[in-house]
């Protein structure tokens, strides 16, 4: 079997329909869309055409939409400006956010510009929402900050009972959405949202490209200065061909959605019944069969001497996955997410995510190939 790819969590191929989208854009339509001659106002067009294309989908106004370089800028700019221009003092976040957040928020603690609170975990890493509560009683000036799907566990966060929590308390709330938007229907008609951050290789649409929602009431200052670009919002030339890309590769989510989740949660469920047959003793982290994305499974393998080496081993056999208990993928630093919900440190950690393009077949060649890592009898 060719490599398999369980890491759809971190990025996504690309869909040969947007990749389709993408290259008159390159090949084509090459002007300059700041630029006021028939070059520069024909990749305008496209431009406003795409953002259009995402308003409607979201059900907010295109002028709410503005294209960044993708979730990280998005969520740095709700965050800085939101204390820059808003007079936020408190920032209300979780443990477990990730890391364009969390150290977004830290830094602004550090520097005395907002005061950070953590809101408190159940064990499951769920957000305790009644303490959530508590904090914005007894606080004022508030951003809340926290995302819809946890991006290692994939915990679902409920943004509507928050959302309503916001408005009672007079709330700011940023959502980060990288992993949720294109994987399920949001009407920000109905959803008090402020800001919401959104990465389009999430949903196989190209990197470098992804956009901020700011709802019509809120009005910020740019975070890039710089020309007047995204209507004097972010300055620096447009990623023309990643826009187009990012508009077609959510119109492709949107109208595959019911299809896709059905077949995503079939393999979720059926990876998970495997792992259960086959490996005694293994645990998942985070609330997998409750309210959890459908796209990802965290699992905690019972200690073992290949443990630190997991990942590795699955990468040699063809496995493309992530996580681990004793550290990040690419880091010396352990799992911020796992530390918070006080998973088992001698057990390795690792986290399966799948997309459209997986089969039943990966996921009976990754059991297959967890056996023989971990000396186990073959369970058909």
């Amino acid at each position: 079997m060719e490599r398999v790819y369980f890491d759809n969590a971190a990025t996504t191929p690309l869909d040969k329909e947007v990749l389709a989208a993408m290259i008159p854009m390159m090949e084509q339509f090459y002007g300059n869309p700041s630029s006021t001659h028939g070059h520069g106002r024909t990749v305008r067009t496209h431009i406003e055409e795409a953002r259009k294309t995402v308003s409607k989908l979201l059900n907010c106004t295109p002028g709410e939409i503005f294209f960044t370089s993708g979730g990280t800028e998005a969520d740095n700019m709700a965050i800085r400006m939101s204390v820059e221009c808003l007079g936020v003092k408190n920032i209300i976040t979780s443990p477990i956010e990730h890391h364009a957040v969390l150290h977004t928020a830290e830094e602004l603690h550090k520097e005395g510009n907002a005061t950070m609170h953590l809101v408190e975990l159940f064990p499951n890493g769920h957000i305790d929402l009644v303490h959530l509560e508590e904090l914005l009683k007894a606080n004022s000036n508030v951003l809340v900050t926290l995302m819809h799907a946890n991006n290692e566990l994939g915990n679902l966060l409920d943004i509507e009972k928050v959302g309503e929590l916001c408005k009672t308390y007079n709330a700011l709330f940023h959502c980060d959405t990288v992993q949720t938007i294109g994987h399920y229907p949001f009407d920000l008609g109905k959803l008090n949202i402020h800001f919401m951050a959104c990465a389009a290789h999430k949903f196989n649409g190209p990197k470098g490209v992804g956009f901020i929602y700011i709802n019509h009431e809120v009005k910020i200052d740019p975070y890039i200065t710089g020309g007047s670009q995204e209507r004097n919002m972010r300055g620096g030339t447009e990623n023309v061909y990643g826009i187009i890309g990012l508009a077609k590769a959510l119109e492709i989510s949107c109208r595959d959605l019911e299809q896709e989740q059905s077949h995503i949660q079939g393999l979720k469920t059926y990876m998970i019944q495997r792992l259960r047959e086959t490996i005694p003793g293994i645990l998942f982290n985070g609330d997998t069969e409750g309210d959890s994305l459908y796209t990802v499974i965290n699992a905690s393998f019972p200690p073992s001497s290949i443990g630190e080496m997991m990942l590795f081993k699955l990468d040699i056999a063809g496995i493309s996955a992530s996580g681990g208990s004793a550290c990040s993928s690419g880091s010396n630093v352990g799992s911020h997410v796992l530390a918070a919900i006080g998973s088992d440190p001698t057990r390795a950690a690792v986290r399966f995510s799948f997309g459209k393009q997986n089969t039943k077949a990966e996921v009976d060649y990754v059991i297959e190939k967890l056996q023989e890592m971990l000396k186990l009898k073959a369970v058909s």
